[in-house]
């Protein structure tokens, strides 16, 4: 028996591939987007205010980016929590369902951005962490303990620094002097 083998350009005709729906069911991939949490703020006599340990918590108001809901409650992320995602495509710092809208959205810390305001960024804005976000966004920021700092002149730690009232002080016994951390302010930027 012979068989005839045509080329496949030839004699295989085109057929339409469906399109890709893009309402917003939740089989549709969300969209990552960085944001920066900047810092701001004036200090005096102290450097290298950083959050400190893996356990940090970084208190955040978020925005679902499907309906825009923005739940009350302040909400954590830190290094240490993994959940995995859906489908299995990696994992996130926090996997949260909308109350509203029931999209699931996440939120990752990308923990090698995390950097020190130091004594050069004084009453600057400057990037101290950024956050890997699929259906969120960052819209609001708590400092609150956790932070740690140091003496400008006399490396002095100060581990216990606590911002929630944007205002911190303390006394540096080598220098002799008083040493703070005043109008801590913040905002997010895309990256």
């Amino acid at each position: 028996m012979m068989v005839k083998v045509h080329s496949y350009s030839n004699a295989w005709p085109k057929r339409a591939v469906p399109e890709r729906s893009t309402g917003s069911d939740t089989c549709e991939r969300l969209k990552m987007v960085k944001f920066g949490l900047q810092f701001k703020a004036t200090l005096e006599n102290v450097t290298n205010v950083r959050p400190l340990g893996d356990d940090f918590r970084w208190f955040l108001k978020l925005k679902c980016g499907n309906c825009g809901e923005i739940p009350e409650k302040w909400q954590y992320v830190t290094l240490v929590e993994s959940v995995p995602l859906k489908g299995g495509r990696g994992s996130a710092s926090m996997v949260q369902k909308c109350k509203l809208c029931a999209r699931e959205n996440s939120i990752d810390i990308l923990g090698d951005t995390i950097t020190p305001y130091n004594t050069e960024d004084n009453e600057r804005f400057k990037t101290m962490v950024q956050f890997e976000c699929r259906g969120l966004e960052p819209i609001d920021f708590q400092p609150q303990a956790g932070f740690a700092a140091q003496g400008a002149e006399t490396g002095t730690p100060f581990p216990e620094v606590n911002l929630l009232e944007k205002d911190w002080t303390d006394y540096d016994e080598k220098a002799k002097e008083s040493v703070g951390i005043y109008e801590v302010t913040h905002k997010f930027i895309k990256c």
